[in-house]
């Protein structure tokens, strides 16, 4: 099954997780069904230790799969094997609109990337030949030449929400 998938970039503390939120919420109240893909570059757990699942992941279980009313919940241990490559993640969705990435900052998926001037870090996209567009509220250093890409502003949900899905590539 093919996604539309469209990618978030920048520094951490740049805001990516906050800009995102706004996107989805900006899609998800105008009918679009999103889903996304956040890549972590450590060990993280979404579990506890304590409840049945953790103790059950804990003794050795490969998957175990949490249901409720509400929600489920299926959280997979590699145990060794590779890390799941974006196709692999993928592969794991529903049919849905949009998959917005966080990370995989290396995969060749049209993004955004989000730059703050405070953080003193570089810019990636004249490096990264994928960003398709720039999402600050500062100015660009005055060693870096102003780019032809499009620039919004950090309060251009809408803007941002719209280019995010007229980009997205299919995968």
């Amino acid at each position: 099954m093919s996604h539309r998938v469209f990618g978030f970039a920048g520094w951490s503390g740049s805001g990516k997780t906050t800009l995102i939120e706004q996107v989805i919420s900006h899609l998800s109240v105008r009918g679009a069904r999103v889903s996304l893909i956040k890549h972590a570059h450590h060990g993280f757990d979404v579990d506890h230790p304590g409840k049945d699942s953790f103790r059950h992941r804990a003794a050795g279980a490969s998957e175990v799969l949490v249901s409720s009313g509400a929600r489920w919940a299926l959280m997979s241990e590699l145990r060794g094997a590779p890390e799941l490559t974006l196709a692999g993640c993928l592969e794991q969705f529903s049919p849905c609109d949009l998959v917005i990435v966080e990370g995989y900052k290396r995969e060749p998926i049209p993004k955004l990337e989000i730059w703050r001037a405070e953080l003193a870090k570089p810019l990636l996209f004249p490096t990264d030949p994928h960003i398709a567009g720039l999402v600050s509220d500062d100015p660009l250093p005055p060693t870096v030449h102003a780019p032809t890409l499009p620039v919004f502003g950090l309060a251009a949900i809408a803007d941002i929400a719209e280019f995010a899905m007229k980009n997205a590539r299919l995968l």
